[in-house]
């Protein structure tokens, strides 16, 4: 096993001339240099740590080996991109917006466990008796309402920003207080992205993704966006699925080998141990972990494999992530998104599942709204405006498109809600 190892990482190392880099252990030694920053740091673990075992007890007393409140979290985003001007040309920002957006999607279906790459797990798990699959039930959307007034958004606006100085090179601004936010910039060294273990909305933490890494690589026109074109082998924009699970505060699977898996490693008994990360893309249960008779889980957001190797959280990590969603929900804006009733309510989409053709039906008529249809991997495959219109059916076909499944976003009136649907 060994040396299959060794011949792995030798290949990988000739195949790709840069390997997943995640900046986040550099960046909490230097947070945790400060002695205030660090006992904040302490104190908020101590609260987590109560939460998390509140929350072990639960699933103990119901017998289920996975824990939902059953009530969908909604998560605030706000997306910069400092270094693109914001007297860049509407179709540069367009184009950036769209990416955004693309981006969020994907986060939705990687955290809600509806990525259409989850299906390799059927075959993956024999190889990983008892870890199953984890399920957020979040929805990441990004803000439309009472945007911070230095930001010089307006309502109905979507909270993405281009020129900002106090992001350029700074990890948290106060005025975007509790917002997820999320920076895309060139970062140096060849660190795909970084964020605080543990992040804090109430002081504007943001999490940094390096402008290659960002978003999925777009069909259609244009293909990309002129300095942000995420580069194979991550592509797929898994390296923010990767750095929102340390904002959420899960450590990487191959922290260390201890053997107690609620203190040591990565404190989610769940994932085997694992000293070292994991490159490129080795076959299901081929990479050995800790004790040598398990397998490491090479496909988990949080080791260091390729985004089209990588696609489930565990059970266990879910959990953790809800322990500290609960410990700073509070610090979280609840008035910045939308209200989707309106949206909601107002458009259904039928039949479904079909066959690529499928009818968007209104309740009433609404002047303006947009529609949007990205499959499983990020790709859009269908963008279109609808104004002035008074028809309350829309019919949509989509030539040439595969079996899976797709999300189709609908925005109106400043809010926006995505549906999934699945095309045979």
């Amino acid at each position: 096993m060994k040396t299959k190892l060794l011949l792995l990482l030798f290949v990988v190392s000739i195949s790709f001339g840069q390997h997943r880099t995640c900046g986040t252990d550099a960046y909490m030694e230097k947070m945790l240099s400060n002695p205030e920053m660090k006992q904040q740091y302490l104190d908020l673990q101590k609260q987590f740590e109560s939460e998390l075992q509140r929350l072990s007890n639960e699933q103990k007393k119901n017998g289920n080996s996975t824990f939902s409140t059953n009530t969908l979290i909604r998560i605030p985003v706000a997306i910069h991109y400092p270094s693109v001007a914001n007297s860049s040309t509407e179709s540069v920002k367009s184009c950036l917006r769209l990416l955004a957006q693309k981006q969020v999607a994907i986060l939705n279906a990687d955290y809600n466990a509806t990525n259409s790459d989850l299906s390799l797990w059927t075959s993956a798990s024999v190889y990983y008796p008892g870890v199953n699959i984890g399920d957020m039930d979040v929805s990441w959307e990004i803000a439309t309402q009472n945007h911070p007034m230095t930001s010089g958004l307006s309502n109905g606006d979507l909270a993405i920003t281009f020129g900002t100085n106090f992001l350029s090179n700074a990890d948290s601004d106060f005025d975007w207080s509790g917002y997820c936010n999320l920076v895309v910039r060139n970062i140096s060294g060849g660190i795909l992205g970084y964020s605080p273990l543990g992040g804090l909305p109430s002081q504007g933490m943001t999490v940094v993704i390096d402008n290659n890494a960002f978003g999925a690589t777009m069909t259609g026109s244009p293909s990309s966006c002129t300095g942000y074109v995420p580069g194979a082998p991550y592509n797929l924009g898994r390296t923010l699925t990767h750095e929102l699970g340390h904002f959420f505060n899960l450590l990487h699977t191959f922290q260390n080998c201890g053997t107690n898996c609620n203190t040591q490693g990565d404190k989610v008994c769940d994932t085997p141990p694992l000293g070292t990360p994991t490159y490129g893309c080795p076959s299901d249960g081929f990479v050995a972990g800790c004790d040598g008779s398990t397998s490491a889980l090479s496909m988990n957001y949080m080791d260091y494999t390729n985004d089209a190797c990588m696609y489930m959280f565990t059970a266990g990590q879910a959990t953790r992530m809800l322990a500290w969603y609960n410990t700073i929900s509070s610090q979280l804006q609840t008035n910045v998104l939308a209200n989707n009733d309106f949206v909601k309510n107002n458009f259904s989409i039928y039949p479904n599942p079909n066959k690529g053709i499928f009818s968007i039906q209104l309740t009433e008529v609404t002047d303006n709204y947009s529609v949007i249809i990205i499959d499983a991997l990020g790709r859009e495959i269908f963008n279109a405006e609808y104004n002035q219109t008074s028809d309350l059916v829309q019919n949509i076909q989509l030539d040439n498109a595969l079996s899976g499944m797709y999300f189709v976003t609908i925005q109106s009136k400043g809010a926006q809600i995505t549906k999934k649907i699945i095309i045979e």
